[in-house]
């Protein structure tokens, strides 16, 4: 069964308030008698780790034959068994939980339960799509897929926040296929997605006007005849929406006289924001317009309008007369107030 969205949200957006309930479920729940330990496979297995283990069929199950007894996590806060595809491991207030594969793998590689990702509070789930898998760690979610996601990968954070709003894998930017990474040039952190080479994106601040202080947004590069990019800045908590179009040289020539035809482009390369109103798409649309109506070439490569046709959600919808006017495109460049 599938969880609800709120389940799917990553878990660090959370964490700190779900640490502390578990906690207090931990001191009201009366906790079953664990089972008795047995010996499988020459091993000692036995409590919750146990129950789960027999839950998924005990040796004909994917984890296979213990290969160890039970062991103490490093911090000391925990429990586990090894297993010849894998490992399941329990605390009291996460439960016990399966981990194998590339989603073992990958939480291995960030520090398993000491890492950021933490315990897994769920098992292993197979997403709408019957080919992709997840799980759920106390600190993000862990997404695979055999052709998609290039290995498996963590979503969290707002990041993790904003994917989860468009639908999450199953959405316009379909699986993670890194995990996150620094761009020094918008310094911010991202983390690239299977469709239209879509990039994720949180910045506490780059000093680009979408994004003077926290932002979050994406960006899709698949490209196209006309443009090359397009990329929305979300100023965080403002309601506000930034969107850059990327022009290349066809697209300054004909959304002169395309405007539809060039703004339909833009939105084949990354979703149309979220929240937008009916006022501030159309003024939106009138400095999209605006801006490939003045295109002009300056020098061989270079635009009045510059390498981005900036289009600002804030900005007064005039109606697009006044924003084809030349006398006042004088005076605001697209931008008006």
């Amino acid at each position: 069964m599938t969880p609800t969205p709120l389940l799917r949200r990553p878990a660090a957006l959370f964490r700190g308030a779900a640490v502390v309930l578990a906690a207090v479920l931990a001191v009201l729940t009366v906790q079953a008698v664990p089972a008795a330990a047995e010996e499988i496979c020459g091993q000692q297995v036995g409590g919750e780790i146990l129950v789960k283990y027999d839950q998924m069929g005990r040796q004909t199950s994917p984890l296979g034959c213990p290969t160890s007894g039970e062991l103490v996590t490093p911090d000391g806060r925990g429990r586990y068994n090894t297993f010849e595809h894998g490992s399941i491991y329990w605390t009291p207030t996460t439960g016990a939980h399966p981990v194998w594969g590339a989603i073992l793998d990958k939480w291995g590689s960030l520090g398993w339960e000491q890492g950021d990702l933490g315990y897994p509070v769920d098992d292993e789930l197979t997403n709408p799509d019957g080919l992709g898998k997840r799980q759920e760690f106390e600190g993000g979610t862990v997404y695979w897929h055999p052709t998609l996601s290039n290995g498996a990968h963590p979503v969290w954070g707002e990041i993790g926040r904003l994917w989860g709003e468009y639908g999450w894998e199953s959405g316009p930017f379909g699986y993670p296929t890194s995990d996150e990474g620094w761009d020094e040039d918008y310094k911010s952190i991202y983390q690239t997605f299977s469709s239209n080479n879509s990039t994720l994106f949180w910045s506490a601040g780059n000093g680009v006007e979408g994004c003077t202080g926290e932002c979050v947004g994406y960006s899709g590069t698949a490209g196209t005849d006309w443009f090359t990019e397009t990329r929305v800045e979300i100023p965080v908590g403002s309601g506000d929406v930034v969107v850059r179009a990327y022009p290349t040289e066809s697209g300054f020539i004909n959304g002169r006289t395309d405007f539809v035809g060039a703004w339909n482009q833009i939105w084949s390369m990354a979703p149309y924001p979220n929240g937008v109103s009916e006022t501030e798409h159309r003024s939106m649309y009138e400095q999209f317009a605006c801006h490939a109506a003045f295109s002009d070439q300056i020098f061989p490569g270079e635009w009045n309008t510059q390498d981005s046709w900036d289009l600002e959600s804030w900005r007064a919808d005039i109606g697009m007369e006044d924003a084809l006017d030349p006398i006042l495109f004088l005076g605001h460049w697209c931008n008006w107030d």
